[in-house]
């Protein structure tokens, strides 16, 4: 099959979920011996015309000077761009600003869409932004040949809002088991002596929250790491608001996966402030590294978690977790996260399960029946 991969900054990885999938499902295609395109972002720090056998194509990203609105013309440039290669499938990973382009997409191809959460309810769009974002939805949910969910809430709400069935299949994350305590040098931390979070610098990521649950921790003063880009308007009120707690330190985007795996494995708690979306991968990536997770109490989280981890609804909480969690007493939570990660959420599986559904929509498409 001739595949190519629309809707991210590009691979290899350096910003978030969808690229981190992006990177390990291209290169298991191009294993398999299909033939795989990833359009990246022009100013995309890796500019090479290929990685591991996936073919990048660089398209004009104007983000950097328009900022949001640079994302609509990005897409554009990408989804005209694929009108001209003939491919068999596009998979377009999520929906916020190459939706309004649905006219524009090749029309043999088959165009699968990854829903992505509920991008319409982040608390840092405007009220009409969040009105586009319904719109786009819509138009996502309507034009798509076939949808995937990445978690059973987001299939449930496609169905019952949209009247539109979809595939769920999460996320996925490498059982991690090989520890190097020398790494943690570099974060000049001790092993279970430090805490993290790890989240887009946005305030439905809570990290507002677990913070203040840090600042009111008088008796505690274990360091906490955050992890993110925080040269944002978010991250500059966050770094003002906590500049006088010299145990919150801001790291700035870790995209080193075995550091941050060895970081997940070593801390005492690991804090997940997610509240919108389907299954985030940092959340997978934590349960496969063995950390002892404390997570915003929310119907997402709880659908990956269930009963394996702490659960917090606001700072008050989050002090208490800090004074009275220890990881040893937890063991059983870890086992079972991580068992999850190996029988359920393994990109092995994940991977496997795109692919069979890819060569599902092809038989269809083949014996003319496309939906």
């Amino acid at each position: 099959m001739k595949i190519a991969i629309l809707g991210t900054r590009g691979i290899p990885n350096n910003y978030g979920g969808f690229e981190q999938f992006a990177e390990f499902f291209s290169v298991y295609l191009a294993e398999k011996g299909h033939e795989v395109y990833c359009y990246n972002s022009h100013n995309h720090k890796y500019q090479e015309k290929t990685f591991k056998g996936v073919q990048i194509i660089h398209q004009n990203d104007p983000e950097y000077k328009y900022g949001t609105f640079g994302q609509f013309i990005y897409d554009y440039n990408c989804i005209i761009d694929s009108r001209k290669r003939d491919f068999d499938i596009i998979l377009q990973l999520g929906y916020t600003s190459n939706s309004i382009w649905f006219f524009l997409m090749p029309k043999k191809a088959i165009n699968i869409i990854n829903m992505d959460g509920l991008e319409w309810k982040r608390s840092k769009y405007s009220k009409p932004v969040q009105q586009f974002l319904k719109i786009a939805e819509w138009l996502a949910a309507k034009s798509g040949d076939y949808l995937i969910s990445d978690s059973l809430g987001i299939k449930k709400y496609l169905q019952e809002k949209h009247k539109k069935e979809s595939t769920y299949i999460a996320y996925g994350a490498y059982p991690f088991n090989t520890p190097n305590e020398e790494i943690l040098k570099e974060y000049q931390v001790e092993k279970e002596n430090f805490n993290m979070i790890m989240a887009r610098f946005e305030p439905e990521n809570n990290l507002d929250m677990v913070l203040e649950g840090v600042a009111l921790n008088f008796e505690d003063k274990t360091p906490i790491l955050v992890i993110g880009n925080h040269n944002t308007k978010y991250g500059e009120y966050l770094k003002n608001k906590f500049k006088s707690h010299e145990n919150i330190r801001f790291m700035g985007g870790i995209y080193n996966l075995e550091h941050l795996n060895n970081l997940r494995y070593y801390s005492k708690l690991y804090f997940h402030g997610h509240s919108v979306g389907g299954t985030n991968p940092s959340l997978l990536e934590a349960m496969a590294s063995q950390a002892l997770i404390v997570a915003h109490n929310n119907d997402f989280n709880k659908g990956i978690l269930k009963e394996n981890a702490l659960y917090f609804r606001n700072p008050i909480e989050v002090k208490n977790i800090l004074n009275n969690s220890k990881k040893s007493n937890n063991l059983p939570f870890i086992k079972n996260n991580y068992e999850a990660i190996v029988n359920e959420f393994n990109w092995t599986k994940i991977n496997d399960d795109y692919l069979q559904l890819f060569e599902q929509c092809m038989e269809r498409h083949k014996a003319g029946n496309p939906k």
